[in-house]
């Protein structure tokens, strides 16, 4: 080739190659333009002309309560419920692994939505050509039932852009009844309505996220526009509940309230150490699966939102004052006969008839004789009792924080009147609740140190962080020579008392009171014949673990605080079994009732 010529096609190479480089420099401007400059307008007015923008929620799983060892006590578990949009179902174009385009007809797509949720093909066309029967612009045809996680991945794996999704969630109490009146229950939509599901849901409830995106007209994401905010999980809510025994606590409550007659029973376990609520256990009760099978009444928790006159069992709170101010010993000693009208005019009677007994502390327990504490209380000012029961936890709710739970209510001195000057030494003319009693008990058996009882043992956040509850610092209510005296003296009611047979634990050293509390006629006096009654256990007495109470509202067949002793004896037995609590190893010496 002459050099003409070499020179002529290099020109028209680098002419040519200029050319191509303005080209592709302009598409790289265009490109830039479409991609980064004006990127949202674009998505706008695509948006625009496919008319379609959507944003879809994510949905977080509300958190489960689990018992003191882990197990389940309620969970979410989640569904989802499809829906069809007729105008956009319609045969697909798909393209396979080598590229090669095919068509998936409508027919062929319902069959294989059909296998997945065990429907015929057929049906699932059905349902679409039903709503376009009724209405030609339908937008909506429900698939007419719930799926499982599995279901849905399966079919949104088919990639159909006529199938939506919204998940459903259920909330499920696999123990059933066990606890319910403490879980509490959620409504149809979700929302909490009772027990620790209301109380805790800060912990257990979660946080929706969203996933907006534009769509073309024929209903499939345009790429590039999916915009995620991530769901967050709702916590992990661990409750003191031991579940085997808080189920064992149900099935012999209701019995025993039942062979009883009575309107309503509980039980509540506590460890002395901690405070830790171990079983509250109530009859009649509610399964949070069903709970409008339940009465309205018995959806929530008499233990927390019930006061009443605690009755003889705050005679031990009384001596616990007593000692503590050096006012006594356990042999100390007044007369007492079973009716006394004192000098104020205050008339005081014990259960039984009796003549004048001398009796020492010991023995005013054992016989629970409300005339020997009126007397006893006297060694002490009123003002002093007070704020003793006060430091007991009367008039203040516990830490348990239960919803509805109540105060109870007591009175300043200076309006305690002449009958309250002495009613208050043996539990009348103030009110508590149950869970107030326990604590009360927990405190002397304690060593006289008050724990703040509780239920909610910590919430572990979706990412790991453990939170526990704000409890109140531990309180020195008494001193440990008085509370350890208490204890004797409630050992000496447990193997000295009428119900001594009827309450012992084969191989523990026990102690216990009574309550036979009077009701209130709500007009300043008492309902005839009719008891709130009530016992207390420690055990084991000579090194307290565990507190138990049971309570009968309105017996009938036995109408005193006897009525409960056959639940305190069952309950006590399965708490030493639960537990492995050790036996007793020693005796204790008994104390004299009478003085010499």
């Amino acid at each position: 080739m002459h050099a003409k010529a070499r020179r002529s096609a290099r020109r028209r190479t680098a002419v040519a190659g200029a050319l191509v480089a303005v080209v592709v420099a302009g598409f790289a401007v265009r490109l830039v333009d479409i991609q980064v400059v004006n990127a949202q307008e674009h998505l706008d007015n695509r948006a625009a002309y496919s008319g379609i923008a959507s944003t879809q929620t994510l949905y977080g799983t509300r958190g489960s309560i689990v018992d003191a060892n882990g197990a389940v006590l309620a969970s979410s578990t989640m569904q989802y419920a499809a829906q069809f949009n007729p105008q956009n179902v319609k045969d697909l174009t798909r393209e396979d692994e080598d590229g090669e385009e095919h068509v998936v007809t409508w027919e062929e797509s319902a069959a294989a939505i059909g296998e997945i949720v065990g429907m015929s093909g057929e049906d699932i066309e059905k349902i679409v050509s039903d709503a376009l029967a009724a209405n030609p612009d339908s937008e909506y045809a429900p698939l007419g039932k719930k799926l499982s996680t599995e279901q849905y991945r399966k079919i949104l794996a088919l990639g159909l852009p006529y199938i939506h999704f919204e998940p459903v969630q259920s909330r499920a109490y696999p123990y059933g009844a066990v606890a319910g009146n403490l879980l509490g229950f959620v409504g149809t939509n979700g929302t909490p309505l009772a027990g620790y599901e209301s109380a805790q849901n800060a912990c257990l409830e979660a946080k929706n996220g969203s996933l907006s995106y534009q769509q073309g007209s024929d209903g499939l994401i345009i790429p590039g526009t999916e915009t995620t905010k991530a769901p967050v999980d709702g916590g992990t809510l661990q409750l003191t509940i031991d579940a085997d025994l808080q189920w064992y606590m149900q099935q012999m409550i209701a019995e025993e309230t039942q062979n009883q007659g009575a309107q309503s029973g509980a039980v509540m376990v506590v460890e002395v150490a901690t405070g830790a609520v171990r079983a509250a256990a109530e009859y009649p009760t509610v399964d949070p699966n069903d709970f409008g099978a339940s009465k309205e009444d018995d959806r929530y928790s008499r233990i927390f939102s019930r006061t009443f006159e605690p009755g003889s069992t705050f005679k031990a709170i009384t001596a616990a004052t007593l000692l503590d101010q050096g006012a006594v010993t356990p042999s100390s000693s007044v007369t007492a006969s079973g009716f006394e009208t004192f000098p104020n005019g205050a008339r005081v009677g014990d259960s039984f008839s009796h003549g004048t007994f001398n009796y020492t502390l010991t023995g005013a327990l054992i016989d629970s004789s409300n005339v020997a504490l009126s007397k006893f209380g006297e060694l002490v000012p009123d003002e002093t009792r007070y704020e003793y029961l006060q430091k007991f936890g009367v008039g203040t709710p516990t830490d348990i924080g239960f919803p509805g739970e109540e105060s109870g209510l007591i009175y300043p001195p200076d309006q305690w009147g002449p009958q309250g000057h002495y009613a208050t030494t043996f539990g009348q003319a103030f009110t508590t609740t149950m869970p107030q009693v326990v604590n009360a008990y927990q405190t002397i058996a304690n060593g006289g140190v008050r724990e703040p009882l509780h239920i909610v043992e910590s919430c572990t956040t979706a990412d790991g962080e453990v939170e526990k509850p704000e409890l109140s610092d531990p309180e020195r209510v008494v001193s440990e020579d008085a509370a350890d005296t208490t204890i004797r003296l409630l050992e000496n009611v447990a193997t000295q008392g009428t119900l001594a047979d009827q309450v012992a634990v084969d191989g523990y050293r026990i102690g216990i009171k009574t309550g036979t509390a009077q009701k209130s006629d709500g007009k300043g006096g008492y309902k005839a014949g009719v008891y709130f009654t009530s016992i207390v256990g420690v055990v084991p007495a000579d090194d307290p673990e565990y507190i138990v109470m049971v309570t009968l509202d309105e017996p009938t067949r036995v109408t005193s605080s006897a009525a409960t002793a056959p639940a305190l004896q069952k309950a006590m037995t399965q708490v030493v079994k639960n537990y492995r609590v050790m036996p007793s190893e020693t005796t204790e010496e008994p104390l004299p009732k009478f003085a010499e």
